[in-house]
């Protein structure tokens, strides 16, 4: 249970900082910061499998790199589902996040949140 909170407060500091870098994301409250956190790792736990299956062939064909428009889509609903979470347009959240896991990554490699 500690390292689930650990892990959350991690990805929520990535979020900032990823809110502080890009000009088209913006998180009006603490609160929406971290209810947009736990519904951007519900999403890519729950649902992002299914459209990885789903887009397999395009993302075979890419060599991969559709995945990251997979990742911006993600981030995008993210945002439409969290009121007071904002992103400016799908540019904006593809970079987003790329950002948000690459820090995401790099803090739960510092602070060895893994099992």
């Amino acid at each position: 249970m500690t390292r689930l909170v650990l892990k959350w407060a991690l990805n929520s500091f990535a979020l900032f900082f990823v809110m502080k870098l890009i000009q088209g994301v913006q998180i009006d409250r603490f609160q929406e910061l971290l209810l947009a956190t736990l519904v951007i790792g519900l999403l890519n736990a729950f649902l992002r499998p299914i459209i990885l299956l789903l887009t397999l062939p395009v993302t075979v064909m890419t060599l991969g790199l559709f995945t990251f428009v997979i990742n911006g889509l993600i981030f995008y609903l993210a945002a439409q589902l969290v009121p007071g979470f904002h992103v400016a347009g799908f540019g904006s959240a593809v970079v987003a996040a790329l950002l948000y896991s690459l820090f995401s990554f790099i803090l739960n490699m510092v602070f060895g949140t893994k099992r």
